[in-house]
């Protein structure tokens, strides 16, 4: 059920994985977005986003490995790990100094890639990412009782599918993202190794990116949704206040407003654009 939720386009070998991905919108487009999702998500979370600005832009949006129709990664899943294959997928498609657009841990990635390789990207823009949050007793409980909740399912546990459902409802609760919560949904128990293994890297120190945060010299958008009872803006403001060139909007959405709120997440992705320096 996994490959449901993700890309049905080409696909590429970078960085040991075999990668599905979506390319659509000109080709001859002055500004490429790439997109990148949420851990247990896939390239889908961006369809609507891509309806709405594929006419003037390239949008391609790929699945993280394990994830929709990419293959598996002996490595587990980190913003770190990502943005090396995030890099290795821009290289393998010639795509340069695009806008990375990420989600949750996607954008995770993508302001790790950018922190220490500034040329990658001409900016960011990026909803709900981890690793710029408090780290404190609270937060280091609330990832580990995640990642408990996620192995639970990873053995079978009979009443996972339904407490994630529940879960979901709360990620995920604008209409616009119900098909695609469906299908997450659907993939519960054959994703919930991957959110296990995620979620115990979530409360490790690699993962806090707060250090790189003074370092990202691009320009950054940062799309929050409001709803977000898990990761809620105010316990990442201060890393966010120390990105050189960020600007904050705040989006009705519970966790992902390209799929949750996709008409004002266009448009502030168009108006940051504007702005952008030539």
């Amino acid at each position: 059920m996994r490959m449901e939720v993700g890309a049905t386009g080409g696909g590429v070998h970078v960085a040991g994985v075999d990668i599905a991905y979506d390319d659509a919108g000109p080709k001859s487009a002055r500004t490429t977005l790439v997109c990148t999702h949420a851990i247990g998500h896939g390239a889908r979370d961006f369809e609507l986003l891509r309806d709405r600005l594929g006419g003037d832009h390239r949008v391609v949006a790929f699945d993280w490995p394990g994830q929709g129709g990419s293959g598996p990664d002996d490595a587990p899943p980190s913003s770190a790990r990502y943005a090396e294959i995030l890099a290795a997928f821009l290289a393998k498609l010639g795509i340069e100094r695009p806008i990375l657009v990420g989600n949750s841990i996607g954008g995770a990635a993508a302001f790790e890639l950018v922190a220490t390789r500034p040329e990658a990207a001409r900016a960011l823009v990026v909803a709900n990412l981890g690793g710029l949050f408090q780290r404190n007793a609270m937060s280091r409980l609330v990832t580990r009782s995640f990642a408990r909740f996620f192995e639970a399912g990873a053995r079978g546990a009979w009443w996972y599918p339904r407490a994630f459902a529940a879960y979901y409802r709360m990620v995920l609760p604008q209409p616009p993202a119900h098909a695609q919560r469906a299908r997450i949904v659907a993939s519960a128990r054959e994703i919930a190794p991957i959110l296990a293994a995620a979620w115990r890297g979530f409360g490790d120190t690699t993962s806090d990116l707060r250090p790189l945060a003074p370092r990202v010299q691009v320009p950054v958008l940062v799309a929050w949704a409001m709803g977000d009872v898990f990761n809620p803006l105010w316990g990442s403001l201060d890393a966010i206040r120390s990105i050189p060139h960020a600007r904050v909007v705040k989006l009705r959405a519970g966790h992902n407003p390209f799929l949750e709120c996709a008409d004002e997440a266009a448009a502030a992705v168009r108006d940051f654009e504007a702005d952008l320096p030539s």
